[in-house]
């Protein structure tokens, strides 16, 4: 699988916060966000890796630009008003082929990374659409909710709860259909990712999951100060 990074947006509730640097910097276990999710992705074994990053973030542009890896590596600059655009943009650069992609503010164990990624690689290969990394454990302003057959597969994605509670964690398989798929909805006039999800399942898409105990999403300068106690918790 390819892998994919999702850094288009503007990090305002940190940046109302006080926090200055852009969301792709903030230090998660000691490194800049960013650097720290490429070099996971090389590490689960991506055949390429992509950042799709702010063009108003020069600085972040910079740190990747001093970056190396092992794997074709290439970075995008986009200007898109939602994580759907910032997704069919990064896409338009990857090379054919299933995807990995994650926003930038997801924060997982690397034991969860490795089980999301195998998962992925598995439902993809099974046959899936698309695969979305869910979690019981609710901490998100405005999570999305998922409700799941025995199998694993989503019935139905909500703005509103579902028991038993489960979300989605900003990480996400993609085929080649789920590919075309999501270009199709934004020329559509599609502008949120959760609507894309919504409708995929509606139509039929096979959209499976991997769960895991716990995601943090990077929103507020509490998530950044939570995910950085738990994943040295964990260390220590």
């Amino acid at each position: 699988m390819h892998g994919l990074i999702l850094a288009g947006g503007e990090g305002s509730r940190l940046a109302t916060a006080g926090i200055t640097l852009p969301k792709p910097l903030v230090e998660v276990a000691g490194q800049p966000q960013i650097a720290r999710l490429l070099r996971t992705f090389e590490a689960l074994g991506c055949t390429s890796l992509t950042c799709a990053v702010r063009a108003d973030f020069p600085v972040v542009r910079r740190l990747l630009d001093g970056m190396q890896f092992a794997r074709p590596f290439r970075v995008i600059e986009c200007r898109t008003p939602s994580s759907l655009h910032t997704l069919v943009e990064g896409l338009s650069a990857v090379p054919p082929g299933a995807v990995f992609c994650t926003m930038v503010d997801t924060v997982m164990r690397p034991e969860d990374w490795q089980a999301v990624y195998r998962g992925t690689e598995r439902h993809l290969a099974e046959g899936a659409d698309m695969v979305l990394a869910v979690t019981p454990h609710v901490d998100d302003e405005s999570p999305v909710y998922v409700s799941r057959q025995a199998g694993g597969f989503v019935l139905a994605v909500s703005d509103e709860p579902i028991l038993p509670l489960c979300v989605t964690g900003g990480v996400y398989g993609v085929s080649a259909a789920a590919r075309r798929a999501a270009i199709d909805a934004v020329r559509g006039g599609a502008h949120k990712m959760r609507r894309f999800l919504r409708a995929a399942v509606a139509e039929g898409a096979r959209v499976a999951t991997v769960e895991v105990p716990r995601i943090i999403d990077i929103d507020r300068p509490s998530d950044l100060q939570t995910a950085n106690a738990w994943l040295a918790a964990r260390e220590a």
